[in-house]
C-alpha cells in the first residue's frame, strides 16, 4: 500500500513539474503573467492525453463520462493557461500541434503509472473491476482472443474491455493500454509477460494449388513456385531448420536453409495471407492460430513438415503489461482466463 501510494505521489509530481515548466515556458514566450495554479491542471492535461489516445473528442468524452461540450471547454482553458494552441479541429478530424503533442509526451507516462497504482490501491476493497485497455494484431485478435470474452464478461461482470485489434507494435504506457496480446520469441525485458500456450509457424498451400504446381521437396524449390510473404521491407527471405529427428546425435547441427522467394501477392495480415493460400494462389507462412480449423478440415495441407520456418512469427503467444509490481486485479483476472481459454496451444494438423 505504501508503495503505491508513494507511486501516485512521485508521478502526480512529475506531471505537476512538467506542466508547470511547459506554462512557464509559453508565459515567457508570450510575456504574460505565470499562472499561479499550475496544478489545478492536471486534470485537463490528462484529458488531453485521453484525446491524444482516443483520437477524437466524443470518443475521450465517452471514456471520461464527460460530455463533449465539457471536453472542448477544458481543453480552451488548457490552451488559454499554456498560451498555445494544442489541438487543432476542423469538423472532420483533429490532431495535436507540435506543443500538444510535446505536452503529451512529456506526461503521458505519469498519468499511466497513476491509473496504475490507482487501480491497485482499488484492487484491494473487492471483486476485479474497472476498464483494460487491450491490443492485439488483427488475426490473433479476432480468431483467439474475442471468442473468449463472452464467457469472461459472464464470470467478470463489473470489468470492461476494449480490444484494439491493430498489426502495428503500440507502445503500451504511452498509448494507455493495459495489456498486449502478443505472437513472439522474446517479450520485452521491461515489461510483465506471461506466456499463455506454445505457437508455431507453418508453411501451407490449398490441395489445388499443389496438384497444379507440384509440392516442394526441399525448401530451395520454393524459389520457384508462388510464394505469398508478409510484408516487410527489403526482399522476401524465407528461412528454415530442418527438423530434429527422433534419437538424432544432440551435438549435430540441424541444417538451415535461406530462399528468396516471390510470388503476386504480398500483405501484412496472416488472416488475408490465408484467404488468398485457401483460394490456391500460392504458398505462404502463416501462424498455426490462422492454419489450425482449415488444416483440420482438409482445406489447406502443410508442406515441407519436415522443415520448421525460423525468425519470422514467434514461437509462443503472451500477454505483457507494462512493468508493475502488482497489477491490477482486473488484468489479472483477464490473463487467468486467456491462459485457460489457450493454454492447450493450437492443434494445427491435417485430418
Amino acid at each position: 500500500m505504501l508503495d503505491s501510494s508513494l507511486g501516485v505521489a512521485s508521478a502526480l509530481a512529475n506531471a505537476v513539474r512538467l506542466i508547470s515548466l511547459f506554462t512557464n515556458a509559453n508565459n515567457l514566450r508570450h510575456q504574460t503573467m505565470p499562472n499561479p495554479r499550475t496544478d489545478a491542471l492536471w486534470s485537463h492535461v490528462h484529458l488531453l492525453t485521453v484525446i491524444a489516445q482516443a483520437g477524437s473528442f466524443t470518443q475521450a468524452a465517452q471514456r471520461l463520462n464527460l460530455s463533449k461540450a465539457a471536453v472542448s471547454q477544458r481543453i480552451s482553458e488548457l490552451e488559454r493557461a499554456v498560451g498555445t494552441t494544442l489541438v487543432q479541429r476542423t469538423t472532420r478530424s483533429l490532431r495535436l500541434t507540435d506543443a500538444g503533442q510535446r505536452l503529451v509526451d512529456d506526461t503521458a507516462e505519469s498519468f499511466a503509472h497513476i491509473a496504475r497504482s490507482v487501480g491497485d490501491v482499488r484492487d484491494l476493497a473487492g471483486q476485479p473491476r474497472g476498464l483494460v485497455r487491450v491490443t492485439a494484431p488483427v488475426a490473433l485478435g479476432r480468431q483467439q482472443v474475442a471468442p473468449t470474452l463472452d464467457a469472461f464478461f459472464r464470470a467478470h461482470p463489473a470489468v470492461r474491455v476494449e480490444l484494439e485489434l491493430s498489426d502495428r507494435l503500440a507502445n503500451l504506457a504511452h498509448e494507455g493500454f493495459d495489456l498486449a496480446v502478443r505472437h513472439t520469441s522474446a517479450p520485452p525485458d521491461n515489461h510483465v509477460a506471461w506466456k499463455l500456450c506454445e505457437s508455431r509457424t507453418l508453411l501451407v498451400a490449398s490441395a489445388g494449388y499443389l496438384r497444379r504446381r507440384g509440392a516442394p521437396a526441399h525448401p530451395s524449390e520454393l524459389a520457384t513456385h508462388d510464394c505469398l510473404a508478409y510484408l516487410r521491407s527489403g526482399p522476401a527471405v524465407w528461412q528454415f531448420e530442418q527438423a530434429t529427428k527422433s534419437g538424432a546425435r544432440a551435438a549435430r547441427e540441424p541444417e538451415r536453409v535461406s530462399v528468396n522467394v516471390q510470388g503476386p501477392l504480398r500483405a501484412n495480415n496472416s488472416e488475408l495471407l490465408r484467404d488468398a493460400v485457401l483460394s490456391g494462389l500460392g504458398i505462404a507462412q502463416i501462424p498455426d492460430f490462422s492454419a489450425a480449423s482449415a488444416l483440420r478440415a482438409g482445406r489447406l495441407r502443410e508442406v515441407l513438415p519436415a522443415w520448421r520456418p525460423i525468425g519470422f512469427f514467434g514461437d509462443a503467444v503472451y500477454a505483457i503489461r507494462p512493468w508493475s509490481p502488482t497489477p491490477p486485479r482486473a488484468v489479472q483476472v483477464l490473463v487467468e482466463h486467456l491462459r485457460g481459454q489457450l493454454g492447450s496451444g493450437f492443434n494445427a494438423s491435417n485430418a
